[in-house]
């Protein structure tokens, strides 16, 4: 089934931002298309001639640290953000990147000691004439497409309390869809819908606590197919606890018109201590399905019950059209950073395939998939490997994935001609030890100290690009790499797949053979999304470098002891052999 055949576009839709998506010379939103896709229609670059690829131009940011996300291409205009303090640049692609304009919000610097694992910001978003920019103390704000000035802001958190913003947010129809982060400080986190128009709050779900503040129905919203219940996470939690439960909503969100559906994932339960916060947790680690009118949850689904390991559940949700066992399906794909790839129907919830897309992932033999069974949809835990079986202050070795997850929030993409997932992942294995820990507001609430290494018996890297096959739940082709690959997959119509890596190279890949077709050493490490567009009858590449977010948070805020960065600093310790801090755009192109 080709990408255009994935949905029919209701008029309903945000029709400005439909019409962009549906053209593949412009690139609108972050995720490529409303449904997570990461797939652009234009083949001028193909798996033939990707290898005579140049530098047409490049662009320094000004801001070190690590640039996640990418540029939105909306007419002739580039825009691009940056980290902390979330810079907005409005580039002319008919006058070589001329500055068109630059907004520059004014933020309290206290807000980075409250971001967990780097200042990254995953990117900006367009509706109807205004660019989106979610910034790190949580203030969103609309500014004027053309000119940058600013037209309304609202604040969604409190970042004295540990509330930040890492993520993009969603436009859809008349509201914008935003998260939050600060699961590491206790935060109990949330969705919320704001009119596009006006900044007003039109409607929020927390991921825990009661039925009215989570906007579910006890009868009406499913998990596995079931009611939930009443009280259904207030059952799961320990007393109050609720109330610092985590569950934070930084990833990416998808929209299907069809169900009018938004759906996206929920994070890690606080503390990182399991044994204090006995139950399942819910709905921590949850793929959600929200009505994007209401907010209403149509369906539930709970990956890692009562998470051990800092798996967050908050990687994209990936929506396809297939065949599914001879029969077309609506399905969701989700590589969670529990190291399964999980299919879902995305009309019912009902949960088709759980399988491991690393090999080496060990914290669990398999997902329970007997409908029939108690432990139904529940993963099978390894009690070697459970923090929460060995106790408090025990070390807990040799744990695959490690907490930042066989994959983390760098976005998968897939390809209506292969029917295959290109996905970027960390072969990274960890040692846990859960520690006792007490709240205090905006103070870090972890409770564990770790430390990571390359998976043992392998290819003694930390990384592998993959090529995945959602109906089967299998690898069709792994490409080594001696970093975890940190950047968002793109796939194309050329027949060529692009990434970035941790050292800094734009790799271009055989989307059938996964055969290496062309690399180029940008002047930082890539952790942003490859992006693609067309321009005065040209198709262009373009990619963030500057190298940092949780696996390069050593060299982005100059730590060195091993167990900082919450384990990461040792683990990518040799990172600064191969790349610096640096913020740069840059643009490839075929030569004339």
């Amino acid at each position: 089934m080709s990408a255009a055949a994935v949905y029919a576009w209701p008029a309903s839709a945000n029709d400005g931002l439909t019409n962009i998506i549906k053209d593949p010379k412009q690139w609108g939103i972050q995720t490529g298309d409303y449904a997570n896709t990461r797939y652009s229609k234009l083949d001028q670059i193909n798996a033939g001639n990707v290898g005579k690829l140049q530098v047409a131009w490049t662009f320094s940011t000004g801001v070190l640290r690590g640039h996640e996300g990418g540029p939105l291409i909306i007419g002739d205009v580039m825009y691009v953000h940056t980290p902390f303090p979330n810079i907005v640049y409005a580039l002319d692609l008919n006058n070589d990147g001329r500055i068109l304009w630059k907004y520059e919000p004014k933020q309290d610097p206290n807000v980075i000691p409250v971001m967990c694992c780097d200042t990254v910001n995953r990117g900006l978003a367009y509706s109807d004439g205004t660019i989106f920019l979610h910034q790190a103390d949580t203030t969103l704000v609309a500014l004027d497409a053309k000119t940058g000035q600013k037209k309304w802001s609202v604040v969604n958190g409190d970042p004295k309390k540990g509330e930040t913003n890492t993520a993009t947010v969603l436009p859809v129809k008349d509201k914008v869809i935003v998260g939050i982060s600060g699961g590491e400080f206790g935060v109990r986190c949330h969705v919320t819908a704001y009119d596009t128009k006006t900044g007003k709050q039109v409607w929020r779900g927390y991921s825990m606590g009661p039925d009215s503040e989570m906007l579910v129905d006890p009868q009406k919203t499913t998990a596995l197919g079931k009611p939930i219940g009443a009280d259904s996470s207030l059952k799961s939690w320990e007393g109050d606890q609720w109330k610092i439960g985590g569950g934070c909503t930084w990833g990416w969100y998808s929209y299907d018109p069809e169900t009018n559906l938004v759906y996206y994932g929920s994070g890690n339960p606080s503390t990182w201590n399991p044994k204090q916060r006995p139950g399942d947790n819910k709905w921590s680690m949850t793929v959600w399905a929200r009505d994007a009118d209401t907010g209403m949850a149509k369906w539930v689904y709970q990956m890692t019950p009562h998470d051990e390991w800092d798996y967050d559940g908050v990687n994209e949700m990936i929506l396809t059209d297939q065949q599914f066992n001879g029969a077309p399906r609506k399905l969701l794909t989700h590589f969670d950073r529990n190291g399964f790839g999980y299919t879902l129907d995305r009309v019912s919830g009902e949960l088709l395939v759980a399988e491991k897309y690393d090999p080496a992932v060990n914290w669990a033999t398999k997902v329970d998939m007997d409908k029939n069974s108690p432990t139904y949809g529940r993963p099978l835990v390894v009690a070697k490997y459970s923090t929460e079986q060995n106790g408090e202050d025990v070390n807990s070795k040799g744990i695959c994935p490690a907490a930042l997850g066989t994959k983390d929030q760098q976005p998968a993409a897939f390809s209506p001609k292969t029917n295959l997932f290109y996905v970027p992942t960390n072969h990274v294995c960890m040692d846990y030890e859960p520690f006792r820990v007490s709240y205090t507001a905006g103070q870090p609430y972890v409770g564990a100290t770790l430390s990571m290494f390359p998976a043992p018996n392998s290819h003694g890297g930390m990384g592998n690009f993959i090529a995945w096959d959602n109906t089967k739940g299998k690898i069709v082709w792994s490409l080594k790499e001696p970093f975890s690959v940190w950047s968002g997959a793109l796939a194309t119509a050329g027949d060529v797949v692009f990434y970035g890596t941790l050292e800094g190279y734009l790799k271009a890949v055989d989307s059938k053979t996964g055969k290496e077709l062309y690399k180029f050493k940008t002047p930082s490490g890539i952790i942003g999304n490859v992006t693609t567009y067309e321009h005065g009858g040209k198709q262009y590449i373009a990619i963030l470098s500057g190298v940092g977010g949780w696996a390069g948070i050593g060299l982005a805020a100059g730590l060195t002891d091993p167990n900082a960065g919450l384990g990461a600093v040792g683990g990518y310790a040799a990172l600064s052999n191969y790349t610096n801090l640096g913020g740069q755009l840059t643009v490839f192109a075929l030569p004339n």
